[in-house]
C-alpha cells in the first residue's frame, strides 16, 4: 500500500492543493468504515440542512458537469445546497466558506484551489462540529479534515505512463523513444501525485535508454504548467521544439497530465510542422475524445464525475442519518498532519480501440465512439 509521504513533499511545493474530475462507469464503493473522524455531524442532523459545496475555478468542463450535479444531487436528497465557485482565486474561495459557515452548513464539500491555503476557515468549520470532506484534491497541513473523496490519483499517472510506453511501441515497435513530460499546476496537490504515478513506470525506461527527454526536462518542478492553461502548456512545448527538436529530429511521445493540456501540445506540434506524437491526457473532455478517435490525441483518462458526486453525497447521506461513511483507503492519504480516511474510485484507461465500451453508459460521449 502507498503511504504519503509523498504527499509530504508535495505540501512542501506551495502547500499544494486535480485537475478535473472527469467520468468512468466504476462506483468505487469501500467496503470498510472510517475510524477516527470524529464529528458533531456524524451525530445526525436534519434532512434539509445546508451542505456547503466549495469549487475551484472553472479550469475543465468536469468542475462546471460537477457544480450542476451537486446542485441537482443535493437538492433530490432534500438538502438546501450551497454550491460555489472560486473563480477568483484563493481569498474568495476563503470568503465563500466562511459564508458557508455563517449559514450553518452542517457539512462542508471543499475541492480546493490551493488545499494548503485553508487551514483557518478549516478550523473554523470544526470548531463549529462541521464535517469537512475534500473533494478531488486533497486538503493539507491540517487536521481539520475528515475524509477525502478522489479517483486514485496515483493510478492516473500509472495509467497515464502506461499508455505513453505503449502508444509509442504501436506506432514504432522497437525504442528508443524521444519524449517530453508535462505535469500540472504547482499548487494542486493531485499533480505532482498524478506525475510521480507516470514516472514510476517512465523512469526505469528513462534509466535503461529506452526514453530519452531530449530536453532534460525530467523533473516535476520543470515540467508544471502553471494555473493548468492550456495557452502556458502551449508555450512551453513551442520553447522545446524550438530548442530540442530541430530539423527531422523526432518527437515520439509526450506525457500530458490532462486533456486541455494534451490540445495545447498538440496544438504546437501542427504549428511546428512536426508528425503527432503519441499524447496523453486526462478527463475525457469532449474536444478530447472528438481527437482520439479522429487519431489524433492517443489516450485520456475515464473519471465519471456523475459517479464522484454521487459517492461524495451518499457520504453526506450517511453523516445526515449519523453513521460513519463508508472509505477504502485508511492509510495512503497523509496530508501532513494525519492520515484521512479515503474513498477512492478506479480510474479506467481510454484509447480508440476501447472508447465505445468505456463511454457506453454516457450519454454525452457515447455519440462520439460511434
Amino acid at each position: 500500500m502507498r503511504t504519503f509521504t509523498k504527499v509530504l513533499a508535495v505540501t512542501a511545493i506551495a502547500g499544494l492543493a486535480l485537475t478535473g474530475c472527469g467520468r468512468s462507469t466504476d462506483t468505487g464503493s469501500g467496503t470498510s468504515t472510517a475510524s477516527g473522524s470524529a464529528s458533531a455531524a456524524e451525530a445526525g442532523f436534519a434532512k434539509d440542512a445546508v451542505i456547503g459545496v466549495s469549487l475551484p475555478q472553472k479550469t475543465s468542463e468536469n468542475w462546471v458537469l460537477a457544480e450542476k450535479l451537486f446542485n441537482d444531487g443535493l437538492s433530490s436528497a432534500g438538502f438546501k445546497q450551497d454550491v460555489q465557485f472560486a473563480n477568483g482565486g484563493v481569498a474568495e474561495q476563503q470568503n465563500q466558506i466562511d459564508a458557508m459557515i455563517t449559514k450553518g452548513a452542517k457539512v462542508l464539500v471543499v475541492g480546493a484551489i490551493d488545499g494548503g491555503q485553508l487551514g483557518g476557515q478549516l478550523k473554523s468549520a470544526k470548531d463549529k462540529g462541521i464535517t469537512v470532506i475534500a473533494y478531488d484534491r486533497l486538503l493539507t497541513n491540517t487536521a481539520d479534515v475528515d475524509y477525502y473523496i478522489a479517483y486514485d490519483n496515483f493510478k492516473v499517472g500509472v495509467l497515464q505512463g502506461t499508455a505513453l510506453l505503449d502508444g509509442m511501441k504501436a506506432k514504432k515497435p522497437n525504442g528508443p523513444y524521444n519524449i517530453e513530460l508535462f505535469a500540472g499546476s504547482p499548487d494542486d496537490n493531485n499533480a505532482k501525485v498524478f506525475f510521480e504515478g507516470a514516472m514510476s513506470v517512465l523512469q526505469p525506461k528513462i534509466d535503461d535508454g529506452t526514453l530519452k527527454v531530449v530536453s532534460g526536462q525530467t523533473k516535476f518542478e520543470q515540467a508544471v504548467t502553471q494555473g493548468w492553461k492550456a495557452e502556458n502548456a502551449q508555450n512551453r512545448m513551442d520553447t522545446l521544439l524550438a530548442g530540442s527538436y530541430p530539423g527531422a529530429t523526432e518527437l515520439d511521445g509526450v506525457l500530458s497530465p490532462n486533456d486541455t493540456l494534451a490540445r495545447a501540445i498538440i496544438t504546437s506540434v501542427k504549428s511546428a510542422g512536426k508528425a503527432i506524437p503519441v499524447v496523453t491526457g486526462q478527463d475525457s473532455e469532449v474536444e478530447s475524445v472528438k481527437s482520439i478517435m479522429a487519431g489524433e490525441q492517443y489516450s485520456t483518462i475515464n473519471k465519471d464525475t456523475r459517479n464522484l458526486v454521487k459517492e461524495t453525497i451518499a457520504m453526506v447521506s450517511a453523516l445526515q442519518a449519523g453513521q460513519k461513511p463508508t472509505v477504502n483507503d485508511e492509510k495512503s492519504y497523509n496530508n501532513g498532519v494525519k492520515v484521512v480516511p479515503a474513498n477512492l474510485l478506479a480510474p479506467v484507461i481510454v484509447t480508440k480501440a476501447n472508447a465505445a465500451e468505456a463511454y457506453a453508459n454516457d450519454p454525452t460521449l457515447s455519440p462520439l465512439t460511434k
